[in-house]
């Protein structure tokens, strides 16, 4: 019998205003008993419309019925079935507008906590399993990876389970992509992320770091080596700024930098000599989860008041709920509907406020958001000392610069068709580099596809 609970067992976290000076996870998992008591919410629906909002396809009601009877080494294989990052997904996916959002338990009441048992289920493996991965017998093909980021490690993965002798060319020092510059520890433990990408180590995928692909090697070289496909999954890493009076002072800076030299570069451990900007009053223009990160980010690394700016109301941010909730909780001040024009500096030529304009909500614009417009006569100045700047990112143009063949749109991202196939034969791309910045999960998405793709490519020459 479905226990029929119309809330999810929830999950601790530590108390709001200890985790807004510290770096440590804010939530801290399901025990055993909770976790078992949350997978006996699950109706095992025959049709299963959970997995159908999976971009991985985990599938869901059978692994967590195996957490139901406590059977998690089992729950475990049935989610690694399809996807190779089980804890960064448990912790990171916006599984609200993915399967949760599909499950029938939701519609009178809150939906089954699927991220939060596949995390467990996660969590519970690297503490108490058998991490022994069993390499595949090569199959004599090569294929390489450009990006050590979500789509490039999934991509690497399901090639390497399938025998491939698969080379991942990483720009960084350290393999994972955003999961390791942007997300920050409080969110997403580094030391989980590389667990996670050893286990892909030792399927036998190579991770070559410091190779910034079109200034090391070009796409065309990579080919030239053997390789008989090559996947893209170089990310959005160039950051959009607005384009206003001000941005080029000092204390000015994207969300992207800002976040990795906290996170990549370990600024916020005193052991560090990472530079990052001290902060007292700190704005973070953006409604998304990368501008969720940064003033969170901002008030542990010591401001006093850090502000939201966004042109919207809260009811059109892109950020998830869950992530607006823990800002909140934690002291973020939110101006929605609010735009800045100009910043500011003081004699010293730093910022020492943000003018500002009201704005309103008009008709929807072709994203189905309404749009905002100017309050005129409504501006006023932010004292701030910090702008940081989370409005998007763009994929570097390096890449399909350097390369003979690919095309691109008026956005900078490579065009792909439904296999995720580039205009140039033999290479792959997806993730931010097709989409421009998207969520983990559905660069895993465009990963899988693209390794599904090479297989049949090769596999049929």
């Amino acid at each position: 019998m479905a226990n029929m609970t119309l809330e999810k067992t929830k999950m601790p976290e530590q108390d709001p205003k200890v985790r807004a000076r510290n770096f440590d996870e804010v939530t801290l998992g399901y025990t055993k008993e909770m976790a078992m008591e949350e997978a006996t919410r699950c109706l095992n629906c025959p049709k299963k419309p959970c997995v159908t909002g999976c971009p991985v396809s985990v599938r869901i009601p059978e692994f967590i019925a195996q957490v139901a009877q406590g059977n998690f080494e089992k729950a475990y294989e049935i989610i690694t079935s399809t996807n190779s990052l089980p804890a960064v997904c448990g912790r990171v996916c916006p599984q609200e507008n993915q399967c949760e959002g599909k499950c029938v338990r939701g519609i009178k009441g809150e939906p089954v906590g699927i991220g939060r048992l596949e995390r467990f289920v996660a969590d519970y493996m690297m503490k108490n399993g058998n991490s022994a991965v069993s390499k595949p017998e090569h199959n004599g093909h090569k294929v390489a990876v450009v990006g050590a980021g979500p789509a490039g490690l999934t991509c690497a993965g399901d090639l390497a389970k399938k025998g491939y002798s698969v080379t991942v060319f990483e720009a960084f020092h350290t393999a994972g992509g955003v999961l390791m510059y942007g997300i920050p520890e409080f969110r997403l433990p580094k030391a989980i992320v590389q667990k996670e990408i050893q286990k892909l180590r030792d399927l036998g995928v190579e991770i070559m770091e410091d190779m910034v692909i079109g200034k090391v090697l070009s796409v065309d070289e990579i080919m030239d080596m053997g390789y008989e496909a090559v996947f893209i999954g170089s990310g959005a890493g160039l950051p959009r700024f607005m384009g206003i009076e001000g941005e080029s002072l000092i204390g000015v800076c994207s969300a992207n930098e800002y976040l990795t030299r906290i996170n990549l570069m370990k600024g916020y451990l005193d052991e560090y000599d990472t530079p990052v900007i001290k902060s007292k009053a700190v704005a973070v223009v953006g409604g998304g989860n990368v501008a969720m990160d940064a003033a969170r980010s901002a008030l542990r690394m010591g401001a006093e008041h850090v502000y939201i700016v966004y042109r919207r109301s809260e009811e059109e941010m892109p950020a998830r709920k869950e992530e607006v909730h823990h800002a909140k909780e934690e002291g973020v001040e939110f101006m929605n509907l609010n735009n800045p024009v100009k910043i500011k500096a003081d004699e010293t030529g730093r910022v020492c406020a943000m003018e500002c304009i009201k704005m309103e909500l008009g008709e929807p614009d072709e994203s189905g958001r309404r749009s905002p417009k100017p309050i005129e006569g409504s501006n006023f100045d932010l004292a701030v000392d910090t702008v940081i700047m989370a409005i998007g990112t763009s994929p570097n143009p390096l890449i399909r610069t350097t390369t003979q063949g690919l095309e691109a749109n008026k956005r900078g991202c490579l065009v792909v068709n439904e296999d995720m196939l580039t205009t140039k034969e033999g290479v792959y791309a997806g993730g931010d580099a097709v989409t421009g910045a998207a969520t983990v999960i559905l660069a895993m998405g465009a990963g899988k596809t693209a390794a599904a793709s090479i297989h049949e490519y090769i596999s049929s020459k």
